[in-house]
């Protein structure tokens, strides 16, 4: 290639050699005006052609002649291709990021020193402490280092990953082409390399046999290598693959014989030889003091590990008011039982898909951990749409016990779900033709296929009783419920809409009206509508009000809009307006006027601000209080044989109402069973514990089950990773197959010192180190 192709950069100016800022300075201004292929003329300054990352997507070429200093390509980028025509000193492509630099010699020390991406091609031999603490990435190709020659002492030490290639061609030390104590500390990563050698770390690489694949890849990467530097004519002498060995790193169970070296043991093979006396230390230790001095194990310890597997809900679990045990799903799915994890929802709701998969705000994933350290939370919706095929589990056989329940909502189908997976009789009242309630009768059907509330319907009523009723009951016949049952709970919900009391008030509809007779199809709107309350149910009426032909919505409040979630989402992709605070002062045929004159127009007026639960209905024995009926925490009101749940109790969202009906059966089957007070004690488990270090923070998206899976945090719940065993510096830690969960992992006091590495590296902060009890 001819030198006058490039744009020249001297080293040196008025015969003085250039500070190394002065240099780089130089090129980076040379880049950015968008020069891209760039000869050097070096005078030893170092760092040359590292950090180019303002060259964007358009490749930089440089040609590095002249000395040549440390750091050559340090930090390089994607895109950054550095000939070094000559060779190199110290720290070749160290921290590189993704550059592709060739030495055309040698190179010494510290070449690819934790490089993470990127290609190293050296023509020559290259000194100590060569690919070491290299990372890897699965994102992006693993980083190369390619060597003629051979290396030097300390190579791979503490690699964590990429491709070391020793050509073994020429070497430095014929008897030795890895050097002295290579691969001491490797944990991940492989070196091919051809020639003698005398010895590696056993304890942390071993050989391994080279399979087809990787002969493959090597071969059709040696011609590029010695293409790069020049050497083509070698690669018949290089291709014979009797002449190539391959190592690799051992797995953190081959590890844990020499993990768990004694302390005496490690003060003599480890400290003295190393550290101590006549080590790199041992003119800093006081006389006498060249041994570890004593760690109290034992009773004597000031603090103890204690594996508390399971004995904290994690937080997801405690946001969910159904009690959704998402991270168990979760764990199944990792574990490659995919459908458990699926047929697990129907323990703990009769809607997973419906709900979980489409109407829920998902209060799990809003108090997920990896939000703590601002990672995107695992999508559960993902989860609840594949539960639309979960498979009934056997019903047990019936008791005899029969349950009354007032209302075909998702509170009322929540407790009679519940109830027969007890095996109790729940028979469910309600009006309309089809269970349901408002899931039926008023979500829009924009927020949910039709197809996934029917199927799921299905499954309800193969499960449930149904009788329809053909007129409201008052009074009189619930009181006759209670006695024809051993047990009555009351979910009719909020049926009532509570009213506006202005001038032309009946100009209005309720939404709740507005929104079954839109999804029936039997209303219109034109093209102006108002819609008084801005609330969750106030933007699924603005949704189909557009549906239905409105140009304009404008939805009013008199305080900021209380709606979120996909609902407001929806609604505002419309360019629906949102105004606050807003008063109403009447309806005219208008619109709507503001207590400040101003007239909204409108053909429609919609009013959503609330239901209230149809009081007359209830029994006298049942106290109620500001429009609602009073119950205590397991949802029993003051007659013990009647129950309430969802809108009759308190205004929530589907899931509330759900996880009502499951705790209200939860505290009727204990009645029924003798086991009345006993309460589940585990608490909410401490985020502060789990190590989120373990999962790549820039990943916010994922394209499978299994790939969610993988994400979560696992709180509380032992991911059996075997961090703890391997990392424990007293071997104190070990796996057993006899515990409650298939396994625990327990400690050897004996070993122990308290030191806490356990629950430092624990992922899921199942270790927690509490303080040891006095001695009596």
């Amino acid at each position: 290639m001819n030198a006058r192709d490039f744009y020249t950069v001297v080293g040196e100016r008025n015969h003085l050699r250039l500070e190394s800022r002065v240099l780089e300075e130089i090129i980076q201004n040379a880049v950015a005006r968008g020069q891209r292929r760039l000869r050097v003329d070096a005078r030893g300054q170092h760092g040359i052609g590292g950090r180019l990352w303002s060259a964007g997507k358009a490749p930089v070429e440089l040609r590095i002649e002249g000395a040549v200093g440390q750091r050559v390509g340090s930090m390089g980028f994607p895109g950054t291709y550095i000939e070094i025509m000559g060779p190199a000193a110290d720290d070749v492509g160290w921290l590189n990021a993704g550059a592709e630099i060739v030495v055309h010699g040698h190179a010494t020390n510290g070449v690819a020193n934790a490089m993470a991406q990127g290609k190293v091609y050296v023509g020559g031999n290259i000194g100590a402490r060569g690919m070491t603490m290299t990372k890897h990435n699965p994102r992006f190709d693993p980083p190369e280092l390619w060597v003629l020659g051979s290396v030097g002492d300390y190579f791979a030490e503490f690699m964590a990953g990429g491709i070391a290639v020793i050509c073994g061609h020429d070497p430095q030390d014929p008897e030795s082409v890895l050097g002295h104590r290579p691969c001491v500390g490797m944990v991940a990563g492989k070196i091919f390399f051809r020639g003698l050698h005398k010895g590696f770390s056993q304890a942390d690489a071993r050989l391994a046999p080279i399979d087809e694949e990787n002969w493959n890849w090597l071969v059709r990467n040696l011609r590029v290598f010695l293409n790069k530097i020049g050497r083509v004519e070698l690669l018949s002498i290089l291709s014979d693959p009797a002449s190539w060995q391959l190592l690799t790193a051992r797995r953190p169970h081959e590890k844990q014989a020499r993990l768990r070296r004694s302390v005496h043991d490690f003060a003599g093979e480890v400290w003295e030889r190393e550290l101590g006396a006549g080590g790199l230390v041992g003119d800093l230790l006081p006389p006498g003091k060249g041994t570890i001095p004593l760690i109290a194990s034992g009773e004597l310890r000031r603090y103890v590990p204690v594996w508390e597997n399971k004995k904290h809900l994690p937080p997801c679990q405690t946001g969910c008011p159904t009690g959704m045990p998402v991270q168990q799903r979760w764990r199944l799915i990792r574990e490659g039982r995919v459908d458990e994890a699926v047929d697990l929802a129907l323990a703990y709701t009769p809607f997973p898909a419906t709900v979980c998969g489409y109407l829920c705000p998902h209060l799990c994933m809003q108090g997920w951990t990896r939000q703590m350290a601002g990672m995107a939370p695992v999508d559960v919706s993902r989860l609840g749409k594949a539960s639309q095929v979960a498979r009934l589990p056997e019903m047990p056989p019936l008791t005899g016990r029969r349950i009354g329940v007032m209302g075909g909502g998702p509170a009322g189908i929540s407790v009679a779900w519940q109830l027969r997976l007890q095996g109790h009789e729940a028979v469910v009242y309600d009006m309309e033709t089809q269970l349901g309630g408002k899931i039926t009768s008023t979500v829009p059907g924009s927020r949910i296929p039709r197809e996934v509330i029917e199927f799921e319907l299905t499954r309800v009523r193969e499960v449930i009783p149904h009788v329809r009723l053909q007129q409201r009951l008052g009074r009189e016949e619930v009181e006759q419920l209670v006695w024809d049952y051993d047990f009555l709970v009351l979910a009719a919900g909020a049926v009532k809409p509570r009213t506006l009391n202005v001038p032309g008030k009946e100009r209005m509809v309720h939404a709740s009206e507005f929104l079954r007779k839109a999804k029936s199809g039997e209303t219109s709107v034109g093209e102006k509508v108002v819609i008084i309350g801005a609330g969750n149910v106030g933007c699924d009426a603005a949704t189909e009000a557009h549906r239905l032909g409105a140009k304009q919505i404008t939805l009013i409040d008199v305080q900021e809009p209380a709606s979120f979630g996909e609902e407001r989402k929806a609604a505002e992709a419309l360019g629906v307006k949102f105004l606050w605070p807003c008063y109403t002062h009447e309806i005219t045929v208008l619109g709507v006027v503001l207590t400040t004159g101003q007239v909204l127009p409108a053909d429609t007026v919609i009013l959503s601000i609330g239901d209230v639960p149809d009081l007359e209905l209830v029994p006298a024995t049942v106290a109620t209080k500001a429009g609602y009926v009073l119950v205590n925490e397991d949802f029993q009101t003051s007659d013990p044989r009647i129950f309430a749940v969802g809108d009759m109790v308190k205004p929530g969202l589907l899931t509330d109402a759900i996880g009502a009906g499951r705790k209200a059966a939860a505290a009727i089957g204990d009645i029924l069973a003798g086991r009345r007070g006993i309460k589940n004690a585990m608490g909410v488990m401490d985020r502060s514990r789990i190590r989120l270090e373990y999962f790549d923070p820039r990943k916010t998206a994922f394209g499978s089950l299994e790939e969610s899976a993988a994400a979560c945090a696992s709180c509380g719940v032992c991911r059996d990773c075997g961090v703890c065993e391997t990392l424990c510096p007293q071997g104190a830690i070990s796996r057993r197959d006899d515990g409650p969960d298939g396994f625990e992992m327990r400690v050897d006091p004996d070993k122990c010192i308290g030191c806490g590495f356990c629950a430092g590296v624990c992922p899921c902060g199942i270790w927690n180190l509490v303080e040891n009890e006095p001695l009596a």
